[in-house]
């Protein structure tokens, strides 16, 4: 099974972060989200697409890019299952 994901925008409110450290970022969430969701899938309102809505996540301090990338992704499973697992 494939799995598209578009994430139309990442806000990142109050940190300072270089292209290349966003870049980094950006890989990281889509490493830990492959990696979630192969192990999890998809749940059936989902299979034929649609929509994961948007929030704020609450980023723990001092965590590095790679950590950051896995928290974020982390979250994102957490709305698209609808639940913490």
């Amino acid at each position: 099974m494939n799995i598209n994901i578009d994430i139309e925008k990442l806000v990142l409110e109050g940190m300072s972060i270089s292209p290349s450290q966003a870049r980094l970022l950006q890989a990281e969430v889509e490493s830990e989200l492959a990696k979630l969701l192969a192990n999890k899938g998809l749940p059936d309102n989902l299979l034929s697409g649609g929509v994961v809505p948007g929030g704020e996540i609450q980023l723990k301090p001092g965590i590095n890019s790679t950590q950051m990338g896995q928290q974020i992704a982390q979250e994102i499973v957490i709305k698209i299952l609808g639940k913490k697992s």
